[in-house]
């Protein structure tokens, strides 16, 4: 089993950047597809983007492709997503998530982060 941590969340002017933490315990990530969904108040939770070990190959969302990027660090065992050119439509819980299919929806992830607030101001 897989245990998940972000962190990393705040407030931010539109523009601005931050970089979210994932950091995993009880295994190690290097088996597992891992991602990253958002929630905004009021609405569903949302696929942001995805990384695919050993090829370590991503998928964005259209509304983010560009400005966010995921990538690993097996050494630290942890998942990160850099947020570029944040806009107030980002604003939303973030959350990271690990399993064994390549894919962006909910029901391909087993494992799931408590999740950290992202809010960015205009």
């Amino acid at each position: 089993q897989v245990h998940l941590v972000e962190s990393g969340g705040g407030l931010v002017q539109a523009g601005g950047s931050l970089r979210l933490a994932c950091a995993a315990s009880g295994r190690t990530i290097s088996g597992y597809v891992m991602g990253w969904f958002r929630q905004a108040p009021g609405k569903e939770r949302a696929f942001v983007a995805v990384i695919h070990w050993p090829a370590d190959s991503t998928l964005y969302a259209d509304s983010v492709k560009g400005r966010f990027t995921i990538s690993k660090d097996y050494a630290k065992n942890t998942l990160y997503l850099q947020m570029n050119n944040l806009k107030p439509e980002d604003t939303a819980v973030y959350f990271c998530a690990a399993g064994s299919k390549y894919g962006t929806r909910e029901r391909d992830y087993d494992y799931w982060g408590q999740g950290t607030q992202v809010t960015v101001s205009s």
